[in-house]
């Protein structure tokens, strides 16, 4: 997809501004659902700024990108959300390297339906974090094109500056899928699942829990460890002998606590963060721990398996028990 492609009449329009325009551009072209983006200066105080007055601080524009949708594939809402989740939205002025007005973070609205959505996106980030976020709600006074040189940039220029994440660039696809339910998430699940941060030793959910069922990702649902493989570790944490199906989770290397190696666990499907595995786990049971944080899991008793679409591992739960 480029910026030259013409959105057909039945998409709608969004224009979000989040630092340097050229990653937001390339992030959401990989969106499912947009049509068509195009770069460009918005909240300018002169008609139709070039680069260098922009960047000039004397014309206040911001540098933002209109992103054409069709709204039976993407909401207005995911797309407010994922510009959020990928930007820092509590910075000011600043994304990445770049600093100045004309990187201010901002959701510009076309009407009351289109504020409404992004109001409400922003609130509930602020009482996820406790913190008001540095991104501005305002209604859109104009848009003018950016150059064609800065059109589809880091198409053209793959090895560009970009204050994006790479990974993220790759994966917006699959992060667009789960983005409300990791909104919906409580700020210890975010922490845990998005941040790789530990609960509390004995003192979370799943710890003690050993009754008959299936733990699932918290994020998007899919079937992880069966209760029958879970033992009490002494650890604080809930431990697994071994995950349901060894796809569904992935290794990383873990060295963010120095002297302390360390092998993360995260999912396949959604990438969360599960936790860490050790090799100190039962010999019988090939000696392997997975040290799971409850705070990314859900677990789904017995009795309600077959009601939450599960039915299909009650024959391995009872055979194991």
């Amino acid at each position: 997809m480029t910026s030259e492609r013409i959105s057909p009449a039945e998409t709608s329009s969004a224009y979000l501004a989040g630092g340097c325009f050229w990653g937001i551009e390339r992030y959401f072209q990989g969106v499912d659902g947009v049509v068509g983006t195009q770069v460009g200066y918005a909240q300018s105080s002169i008609p139709n700024p070039t680069y260098e007055q922009v960047c000039s601080g004397t014309t206040d524009a911001a540098e933002s990108v209109r992103i054409d949708f069709d709204p039976s594939k993407v909401s207005l809402r995911t797309l407010a959300l994922l510009l959020l989740d990928v930007i820092d939205p509590y910075s000011v002025d600043q994304q990445g390297n770049d600093v100045g007005r004309q990187y201010r973070s901002a959701l510009f609205f076309q009407d009351d339906a289109q504020r409404a959505v992004y109001a409400e996106a922003v609130e509930q980030l602020a009482a996820r974090d406790g913190h008001t976020p540095a991104v501005a709600v305002e209604a859109l006074r104009d848009f003018s094109p950016a150059e064609p040189y800065h059109q589809d940039y880091l198409e053209k220029n793959p090895g560009g500056y970009c204050h994006i994440p790479l990974a993220k660039i790759a994966n917006v696809a699959l992060r667009q899928r789960v983005i409300d339910r990791v909104w919906a998430l409580t700020p210890e699940q975010y922490a845990v699942t998005q941040e790789a941060a530990t609960e509390r030793p004995f003192d979370n959910a799943y710890d003690a829990n050993f009754a008959a069922g299936i733990y699932v990702d918290i994020v998007d649902g899919t079937p992880l460890f069966l209760s029958t493989d879970k033992y009490d570790s002494g650890c604080g944490w809930p431990a697994f002998t071994r995950p349901i199906d060894a796809a569904v989770v992935t290794r990383h290397r873990d060295v963010s606590v120095p002297g302390m190696p360390r092998i993360e666990v995260r999912t396949a499907g959604s990438g969360i963060h599960l936790g860490h595995v050790f090799d100190d786990g039962p010999a019988e049971a090939g000696g392997v721990r997975f040290c799971m944080n409850s705070a990314s899991l859900r677990f789904v008793p017995r009795e309600r398996m077959q009601e939450e679409g599960y039915g299909a591992y009650l024959e391995s739960l009872d055979q194991a028990q």
